[in-house]
């Protein structure tokens, strides 16, 4: 009944995509450029969804653009709304409908909606007129628009404008009542009962009574009765969920999810007629429940040490990448044995929710504030803030908001610079309007909207004073300080520093780089038009050239093998390390970064083909759920040094391992050593079962050392190096 209620207003509804056309937008299209009666011979046509950039009049254009489009729709049903959705638009907008100002939405990432009822009544032909602008960033500071990575970044070409109509325009009825948001959240779940927050936002005609249905998976759960007023009415009401199929991460449970829709039934006004369904709106969610302590989350009451990585955008444009593209990369994470992923600096497209909740993978979701904005951007982060909650926060994966990617901008420090790194490290924390205000009134917002999971106010502030102790960190030693190493001993002197680290690894050229292969073709190596590569293609020229100097390469091939095997070696140093930390203090990682949206070179284990660099594999056998750990040795030791490492057995397994073996081997050319240690392993625990204490034998060259841990059929693997050096003096 319901469902045939709906469809009688839906009947004109239709999607506005395909062909468009377009122009460059100035005073004259503004004026001329909007009704019926333009003439559009000489506009170029453009596809929608898309990004004016894919257009080669528009390629290299920063805008505005205008789009115009026409299309035929019968007036609406006596009792019906007429209603034009802009689903995504990069990144605000002028609307005009048959000439008439529909108004300026600014926001990438959520619908943008109008009345057109009136202007359908007048004619069945129409025009739909849309100004598009993206301003671009000019820097890593005084930002205005709200779209994170996606403009001025070093992970795109800087030049790159996402500006378009990215997701599809939809014309649809409705009857005098629709619903313009709906916010489900789960706040609380157990195996007896969920406790379900709505929320939504019910715009009708008049003032009028209506009834909310609230139905979960097909069923009817919960009606009430409201009286609405003409225009905009918030109403909240909360429905219990009975002995729930509760959602779990992968690697704790299964993913069930609920459907959960709400529709407003109204009376029309003619004598004996039948209650009908005026609209309909459908949340899936899962029933789960989070809870975060010092950085330590707990899904459900089971706590859970996160193993994570970065996502960034599939392709540099949002409307580029379908939705197979879009799921592969968290299938990608699910192969990688992590638990979660950090959406870096943007909100993604909605696949990559979908596909979250169903393989049961967590998110730790950032608003798109990155870097340093300007103060005339709180009111629309503020409402942006909401919106984001609206669009995603019945996905039960997200378990984390966070305000704002590093406000200080601090990225690309010189490694050589110590001063310019002090000056940043001191201003980390001192008061500043991105930090002290913008953040707090975005967090703040958060809060408001969603008590059901933790908001961080900022990402990469380090915690050194109480004041700043809830933020999580990036640590890039071995990259834009320090060396890989220095993590362990940092971990020992500020362990706040570690409870959740989301940005370490290292850059790295990758395998398939056309970019590289013309660049060789036209130069000699190594030189290479290095600048151009900065600026399009992400090359950090201050580490490459403080850490692996082209010139100190025969070729391409040796450098970027070089590098390559570089990043493996930070990443599985640091893995390693962080998980050895497991609750005392970690609660988990973010290594950055899973894969590129583009060709570029840089601190991602997959290119933008998503073949992978070496650093895939070691990533992989770093978060095995069972693995056997040393610590790191030295790079290089004397002979005759004694050499003591630590071993340790890290188990993600919910059951204990009642009795594990550990050998280890160490080996040089001519000689080995053994030993064998043994003992049980509690559960989601790490256990010290050892240590290697040698004494550097006088053989130079590699000494290897090989751990195998055996517990039944279950066996790790791991291997360090380091190389016997002469004593100083020998």
């Amino acid at each position: 009944m319901a469902s045939a209620s709906v469809d009688r207003w839906n009947a004109t509804r239709r999607e506005l995509t395909g062909r468009w056309v377009a122009a460059e937008a100035d005073d004259d299209i503004r004026r001329y450029g909007i009704g019926l009666d333009t003439d559009e011979h000489d506009w170029e046509p453009v596809e929608v969804p898309g990004h004016w950039r894919d257009t080669d009049k528009f390629a290299s254009s920063d805008g505005p653009i205008m789009y115009r489009h026409r299309f035929s729709a019968s007036p609406p049903a006596d009792g019906a709304r007429r209603w034009v959705t802009l689903d995504g638009i990069f990144y605000q907008a002028d609307v005009w409908l048959d000439g008439a100002y529909l108004g300026d939405p600014e926001g990438y990432f959520f619908p943008h909606t109008f009345d057109i009822t009136a202007l359908s009544k007048l004619d069945d032909q129409h025009v739909l007129a849309v100004e598009v602008t993206c301003a671009p960033h000019s820097g890593a500071n005084n930002r205005r628009n709200i779209t994170g990575v996606f403009q001025h970044w070093d992970g795109l070409d800087r030049r790159w404008n996402p500006g378009g109509l990215w997701r599809p325009v939809h014309v649809y009825d409705t009857g005098p009542v629709r619903i313009e948001r709906l916010r489900v959240l789960c706040r609380d779940a157990d195996d007896r009962r969920a406790h379900v927050r709505l929320t939504s936002h019910l715009d009708s005609d008049t003032q009028r009574t209506v009834t909310v249905r609230t139905l979960v998976d097909g069923d009817v759960h919960d009606e009430r009765d409201h009286v609405l007023a003409f225009g905009e009415n918030q109403i909240e009401w909360n429905i219990d969920i009975s002995e729930p199929a509760l959602w779990w991460p992968h690697t704790l449970g299964e993913q069930p999810l609920t459907d959960i829709a709400v529709e407003v039934v109204v009376t029309p006004d003619t004598p004996d007629a039948a209650p009908q369904v005026s609209d309909r709106r459908m949340r899936r969610t899962g029933l789960r429940q989070v809870s975060w302590d010092k950085w330590i989350c707990s899904i459900n009451g089971e706590q859970l040490f996160l193993k994570g990585t970065n996502v960034l955008p599939t392709r540099a444009g949002l409307a580029n990448a379908d939705d197979a593209a879009v799921r592969r990369d968290i299938e990608l994470a699910v192969e990688l044995g992590l638990d979660a992923v950090r959406v870096h600096g943007h909100i993604a497209d909605r696949e990559v929710y979908r596909a979250a909740d169903e393989l049961g993978m967590l998110i730790l979701q950032d608003f798109p504030l990155q870097w340093g904005h300007a103060r005339s951007v709180r009111g629309q982060a503020v409402g942006q803030a909401k919106a984001a909650v609206d669009a995603l926060g019945h996905h039960p994966s997200i378990i984390q908001w966070t305000a704002h990617n590093d406000p200080a901008a601090t990225t690309g420090a010189d490694r050589s610079d110590w001063k310019k790194r002090t000056r940043t490290v001191l201003a980390q924390q001192l008061p500043s309007w991105n930090k002290s205000v913008l953040d707090r009134w975005v967090k703040r917002s958060f809060e408001k909207a969603d008590s059901s999971r933790e908001t961080v106010a900022h990402s990469g502030v380090p915690p050194h004073f109480p004041q700043l102790s809830g933020t999580d960190t990036h640590i890039w030693f071995g990259w834009h300080r320090g060396k890989a190493e220095d993590l362990a001993r940092f971990a020992t002197r500020v362990p706040r520093l570690v409870r959740f680290v989301s940005e370490f690894g290292a850059h790295a050229p990758p395998y398939t780089a056309p970019f590289i292969d013309e660049q060789l073709r036209n130069h000699d190596w190594p030189n290479l038009d290095w600048a151009r590569l900065e600026v399009e293609y992400g090359y950090q020229r201050d580490q490459f050239e403080q850490l692996f100097p082209p010139g100190s390469f025969e070729s391409y091939e040796q450098w970027r093998n070089t590098t390559q095997q570089y990043q493996s070696h930070v990443l599985k140093t640091q893995i390693e390390t962080l998980r050895r930390l497991k609750y005392r203090p970690s609660g988990g990682f973010c290594f950055y970064a899973l894969a590129d949206p583009a060709p570029v070179i840089s601190a991602s284990i997959l290119d933008h083909e998503r073949v992978p660099k070496d650093a895939f594999a070691v990533v992989q056998a770093a978060c095995a759920s069972i693995l056997v750990v040393a610590d790191q040795p030295p790079e290089w030791i004397n002979e005759g040094d004694r050499m003591k490492l630590d071993v340790h057995l890290i188990s993600d397994l919910r059951e204990p391992i009642d009795f594990a073996v550990v050998d280890a081997v160490a080996s040089w050319a001519g000689g080995e050593q053994r030993w064998r240690f043994g003992g049980p392993v509690g559960a989601d625990d790490v256990v010290k079962v050892g240590t290697v204490d040698l004494t550097v034998p006088d053989t130079l060259g590699e000494l290897s050392i090989e751990l195998t841990m055996t517990a039944g059929d279950t066996v790790s693997h791991n291997r360090y190096t380091t190389a016997v050096t002469l004593r100083p003096g020998s």
